[in-house]
């Protein structure tokens, strides 16, 4: 969330930004600053309140050591009643401090200021395109024909187990989704990324934490019995590991990956293309993670783009880099980059990573801090890329691998595979 100090010294500031992201912040911020002059003379109140205690009771204390016990009796009374009234004004402060919480709440994260204005995806901004050109068959096949085709993913029985948008990878598919993982987390070790296996359920404190509440509730799976949500990505588990910490910057940047099912409802998504593995709710996700100081946050936004590019180049996919414009920028994050795969069974581009800088927002929920080398407590900056999602990346890949004698793996995959080519059902040896 954005810092409350910062609101109340910066309100117009505040509300022309938040103008890129179409979002009108100027009556939440009104209301921020109205209550925030009610909550300063309640404080006002409450530290008089206590200092005449503190005040009195040392008064008390010396009547009895004088032994003017009837005075100091009469003052222990009037004590009493200042601490009902510091009680009353008390109560009313936390309600007001919990309304104040509850508005920067409704406020989203401020837009870089290289983000650019837009209304929606149309309006992003194509930093780089990488159409490679490959030798395709004449007559494409979506990847969807290609999965029946070749045996490799079965929608219908995804379907019977659980329900529409839970694909079932089998034989070479699932291999394939296999050794997409392991390429994807040895890629992240060699960058000095540190693996983890987080749980795939989190509590509601740690959906808080990274800003999936209280604005994507709707996204996720929640099982109410026990309060849990599954996870969306593994952004969530991972980020909130440094919830309440303070870190060393000599310890800075700190760098996390982690593979995880992610689960997502996709409310809303109703109308939009959900054919074949376009929009899935359970997909796998290698996450990256990192933890910067402010000052060099950027750099290592930059870090994490070209990473996640060097990962598309290496399977050989065409692919552009997209700056999203303030109306397609989520709300937790202040910069986000898109990767898309072309598709050419389907002459589409489609999103396989997000990598984005959400500066302190998360942090400020979190309560995530770097002591620097002069002991100061700054507030830490969060970022994170999927590197990568799979069920687009294969799309990808079987669309443009395509051949009239089968599917052919990415040279840098064939290690993990153990097969270079996918012939068709009827002879699956590979």
């Amino acid at each position: 969330m954005i810092n409350r100090k910062f609101i109340k010294e910066n309100p117009d500031f505040v509300i022309e930004r938040l103008k890129i992201k179409n979002f009108d912040a100027k009556p939440i911020v009104d209301k921020i600053l109205s209550k925030e002059e009610i909550a300063a003379k309640l404080r006002l109140g409450v530290e008089n309140n206590n200092a005449e205690i503190n005040s009195i009771s040392k008064n008390i204390g010396e009547l009895y050591k004088s032994g003017q016990k009837e005075e100091a009796e009469k003052l222990k009374e009037k004590t009493t009643i200042i601490k009902e009234k510091n009680k009353q004004l008390s109560d009313k402060l936390n309600k007001i401090e919990k309304e104040i919480f509850d508005l920067i709440l409704k406020l989203p994260n401020l837009p870089h200021k290289s983000v650019p204005a837009g209304i929606s995806e149309k309006d992003n901004e194509i930093i780089k395109e990488n159409k490679i050109k490959k030798d395709l068959p004449q007559k494409l096949l979506p990847h969807w024909e290609l999965a029946k085709k070749y045996d490799l993913i079965d929608f219908e029985i995804g379907s019977k187990l659980t329900g529409s948008g839970f694909p079932v990878f089998t034989n070479n598919g699932a291999v394939l989704v296999r050794a997409l993982i392991n390429f994807f987390l040895d890629e992240a070790k060699k960058e000095g990324y540190k693996e983890f296996i987080p749980p795939y359920m989190v509590n509601e404190e740690t959906a808080f934490g990274t800003g999936q509440l209280p604005d994507k509730e709707g996204q996720m799976y929640h099982i109410t019995e026990d309060n849990f949500y599954l996870v969306p990505t593994a952004e969530v588990p991972l980020t909130n590991i440094y919830r309440n910490a303070i870190i060393e910057e000599k310890e800075i940047p700190v760098k996390l990956t982690a593979y995880t099912p992610c689960f997502r409802r996709e409310a809303g998504s109703y109308g939009k293309d959900v054919k074949g593995l376009n929009r899935v709710h359970q997909f796998d996700k290698v996450e990256i993670v990192q933890i910067a100081h402010p000052d060099k946050s950027y750099e290592v936004l930059n870090e994490m783009v070209k990473y996640v590019e060097g990962l598309l180049i290496k399977l050989g996919l065409p692919y552009r880099i997209v700056k999203l414009c303030g109306g397609d920028l989520s709300f937790t994050s202040a910069l986000t980059y898109d990767f898309e795969v072309y598709s050419p069974g389907q002459d589409k581009w489609l999103e396989v990573s997000s990598v984005s800088n959400f500066e302190t927002f998360q942090a400020n929920r979190l309560k995530l801090r770097i002591k620097t080398k002069d002991k100061k407590k700054v507030q830490a900056h969060t970022l994170n890329g999927s590197a990568l999602a799979l069920p687009r990346i294969i799309a990808a890949i079987l669309e443009n691998y395509q051949t009239s004698v089968g599917i052919k793996i990415p040279d840098i995959l064939v290690e993990y595979t153990n097969f270079d080519i996918i012939k068709p059902k009827n002879n699956k040896k590979g």
